[in-house]
């Protein structure tokens, strides 16, 4: 008997050993085939520092009309295009000039609203494809089009809905509201999957009829999950917009590209900024409501111990140090 262990032992320590060799091996092959040189890229280091040091201090002349038809540049652009109660940010939003700031606001609608359109197929095909609402096999042709879908990127969606437009603001969202179809979807139907019998089978007993089975049985259980998993779906699609605009979807990724192509770094290094300001901002905000969605986070406390529970910066920064009831 101890043998037998042994030798299991050593057969699954070689087994992984032989699958770390086997990567190494088609990672060197896979370097050589797509003409990889490590000497090119250490040669070309010092151009490449030279490079990333153009785009600093990041130069936020852009931020808003004001600051951009002022010439007001650098860090100083920012308290400047909040002064007056916003009115310079209002009046961004409302310019035909591109800015910062409206760039900013269209890359979350961009996301928002590709979200909020694919909400409503991602719940149709994501319910559908689960086999406790669908029999087997019926099942499958709703979950191969999810798959068909999340097969393809957005950013290859927004050039296959070419024939309704141009890569536009449109397009994009067309686009994102494909992707979250296949991607949400994916998520509500495997949610569905691991609910408990227990409630539906109360529903049934009732004399319910399948639809009422499925709203109050099944859909009631995983209701907090699916609000969770649509913030989530949000963030990339937040993500997803701004990766868009770089072929011409507009918002931030939009004025990247273009600031890149016009030698414009100080003004490139502003929007990648703005980027990451962005995107942590979404990630923070949704991360923190899909936390409040837990059951566990909620014991014992009111709608005021909750809205202070808001300002718990550990858990903002996912550091684990909040209190627990």
């Amino acid at each position: 008997m101890l043998s037998r262990l042994e030798s299991r032992r050593r057969f699954a320590q070689g087994f992984k050993i032989a699958i770390v060799l086997a990567a190494l091996a088609i990672t060197y092959l896979g370097l050589g085939f797509i003409g990889f040189q490590l000497n090119v890229i250490v040669d070309r280091l010092p151009q490449f520092l030279e490079f990333v040091g153009g785009f600093f201090p990041p130069d936020f002349r852009e931020f808003t009309v004001q600051t951009k038809n002022n010439d007001i540049g650098g860090l100083r652009a920012i308290p400047v295009s909040f002064a007056n109660g916003g009115e310079y940010l209002v009046e961004s939003f409302a310019s035909q000039q591109l800015t910062l700031a409206k760039a900013t606001l269209v890359t979350l609608l961009l996301g928002f609203m590709g979200t909020v359109i694919g909400f409503p197929l991602a719940l149709t095909f994501g319910v559908l494809g689960s086999e406790r609402v669908t029999p087997f096999p019926f099942n499958f042709l709703f979950r191969g089009v999810m798959s068909a879908i999340r097969a393809i990127p957005a950013i290859v969606w927004i050039f296959l809905f070419i024939p309704l437009g141009p890569p536009s603001q449109v397009t994009a969202v067309l686009a994102i509201a494909t992707d979250t179809i296949g991607n949400l979807g994916r998520l509500f139907t495997d949610e569905l999957e691991e609910i408990e019998e227990g409630p539906i089978e109360a529903i049934r007993s009732t004399g319910a009829s399948r639809a009422q089975t499925v709203v109050f049985g099944m859909l009631s259980q995983v209701s907090s999950s699916y609000v969770a998993w649509t913030l989530y779906i949000l963030e990339i699609n937040t993500r997803i917009a701004i990766s868009l605009g770089v072929v011409g979807a507009g918002g931030l990724g939009f004025l990247i590209r273009n600031n890149q192509d016009s030698f414009a770094y100080t003004e490139t290094a502003a929007g990648i900024v703005m980027v990451f300001v962005v995107v942590l901002s979404v990630e923070l905000l949704s991360s923190r409501i899909r936390a409040r969605l837990r059951p566990s986070e909620h014991e014992g406390k009111g709608l005021i111990d909750a809205i202070k529970d808001l300002g718990d910066g550990s858990k903002w920064l996912g550091m684990g140090g909040g209190s627990k009831n």
